[in-house]
């Protein structure tokens, strides 16, 4: 793995932040996971523009400030709108998934139902971004 990654999860689910986090472990991975609970809690560790992530993985449907809200907010911001925000949802609303490469996300997943499929698609989005020139260029 080229890069160890700094990986902002932002989940309100606790079992999807364990399943999440196993999946890292697992898999041996060395990224570093800094969770936030919502889109609130999220902007507020990214204040601190020492420890910024390399990606943002966030769900849609969460409290606060839901995912869209969330990423408009990102977006508006000089220093974090070019960190790559990846939608990791169950919502595969066509709506959802348009207006959120509207705003400028870096990919959209669908969490699969299978546990194995879910490992699957979590170790190709880290193995794509712990390769991918901007998170150096980032850095």
């Amino acid at each position: 793995m080229k890069n160890s990654l700094r990986i902002l999860l932002i989940e309100d689910d606790t079992i999807e932040v364990m399943k999440f986090n196993r999946v890292v472990k697992t898999l041996e991975l060395p990224h570093q996971i800094i969770e936030a609970a919502n889109g609130e809690e999220a902007l507020a560790l990214l204040e601190n523009k020492n420890e910024l992530p390399n990606i943002i993985v966030l769900d849609l449907n969460m409290p606060k400030i839901n995912g869209i809200e969330f990423l408009k907010i990102l977006k508006q911001h000089a220093e974090l709108k070019y960190i790559p925000a990846i939608i990791l949802t169950t919502s595969n609303n066509t709506r959802d998934v348009l207006e959120c490469y509207r705003i400028g996300i870096a990919g959209y997943i669908v969490k699969p139902l299978k546990y194995e499929d879910y490992v699957t698609r979590i170790q190709a989005l880290l193995l794509y971004w712990s390769h991918n020139e901007i998170i150096s260029e980032l850095e």
